[in-house]
């Protein structure tokens, strides 16, 4: 055990997992943001938090895919490790992920497929199944009669971020974390994070802070991604479907309830205003498109968020000016999150990550 004080700024995705990691290791651990813990208008709230290594890999490169690999590892145990406080369950399922195209569109899939396949290393092709009209009734029966064929790409997965990022804020709680809700961080310096009101003296600083850690690090900018729930009784999925489609990719993510994450939207602009009506629009049809019960559904959030990006795309965890930065997850940051936390985790315990298999 390790009696390091470790001030976080940013109690998003990663500064609230790496937090939970930190404290389990028996560290004292002091978090700093500027939105309430409950807040909906985050990166890390406005996801559909897919786990989908191999259908990323398509839009990524193979670093990325490499942090997603190991990240379905731990996933699993983290989330395990997560009920052993005694919290409410994080929904997580892997049971793949369909991905499906009409018949004007299939050369959208086309492409995709072929894609896929020129950048999957040949240990993972076994997990991309081809499937014809009947194949695809049987994996998903809501799509039955809905599509020629599509893909299967086995072992992929999606969890609850909202039920996540909950359940971390009890744990931190119970393992005795500190909070400074509502307090902006101006700036991080070794050894210290100064806020407008007070300057906190730690052993080690942490800016995990996605878009606003501008001001430090240039090089990071905003990705707008814009985002529907939906309510609808009448559709049942039982994993997460992509839609493709020549000007984007629709994504529908199943939740408990008849709930339904869908997005699509991925915009160079660092606008983080209320969700326009063209992505409403487009976000809509090409939903009620993929089943019409769909015209009947309940929207319960529209939200839009700033996607933390670097130049090449990928997450960084970098030492600079005796700060620590986590950075960088961009699309990805519920698949590749646990694999980045764990690296700088150890990197601040001074121990070895053990290789997830």
């Amino acid at each position: 055990m390790t009696s390091l004080h470790i001030g976080i700024a940013g109690a998003g995705l990663a500064g609230r997992t790496l937090a939970w990691r930190l404290l389990r290791a028996g560290c004292r651990v002091t978090l700093f943001d500027a939105r309430p813990r409950a807040a909906l208008d985050t990166a890390s709230m406005t996801a559909a938090a897919m786990l989908s290594p191999l259908a990323e890999l398509a839009v990524s490169d193979d670093a990325v895919f490499a942090l997603g690999q190991r990240s379905m590892v731990l996933w699993p145990r983290w989330i395990a490790e997560l009920a052993e406080g005694g919290g409410a369950p994080v929904y997580f399922r892997q049971k793949g992920t369909l991905v499906v195209a009409h018949a004007p569109d299939q050369s959208s899939l086309e492409h995709f497929t072929r894609l896929l396949q020129h950048k999957l290393p040949d240990a993972c092709r076994a997990q991309v199944h081809t499937l014809d009209a009947a194949a695809l009734a049987a994996q998903e029966p809501a799509l039955a009669g809905r599509f020629g064929g599509g893909l299967f790409l086995d072992s992929e997965g999606q969890l609850a971020n909202d039920q996540w990022m909950a359940a971390l804020a009890i744990e931190i709680d119970r393992l005795g974390g500190q909070w400074h809700e509502g307090q902006a961080v101006e700036r991080l310096e070794e050894g210290r994070i100064v806020c407008a009101d007070a300057t906190h003296a730690v052993d080690v600083a942490v800016d995990a802070r996605g878009v606003g850690s501008k001001g430090q690090w240039p090089a990071v900018r905003g990705v707008r991604g814009e985002v529907l729930r939906v309510e609808c009784p009448g559709v049942t999925l039982q994993r997460p479907v992509r839609l493709m489609h020549p000007r984007y990719a629709l994504y529908v993510a199943p939740r408990p309830d008849h709930q339904f994450v869908v997005g699509a939207t991925e915009l160079e602009s660092e606008d983080n205003g209320p969700v326009t009506l063209r992505s409403t629009l487009e976000l809509g049809s090409a939903l009620y498109s993929l089943h019409p019960a769909f015209g009947e559904a309940r929207v319960l959030r529209l939200s839009a968020a700033l996607r933390p990006a670097l130049d090449d795309h990928r997450p960084a965890v970098v030492l600079r000016g005796g700060v620590w930065h986590i950075n960088g997850l961009y699309r990805h940051g519920y698949l590749c999150a646990p694999a980045v936390v764990d690296e700088l985790a150890h990197k601040l315990l001074g121990t070895e990550s053990k290789e997830a298999t």
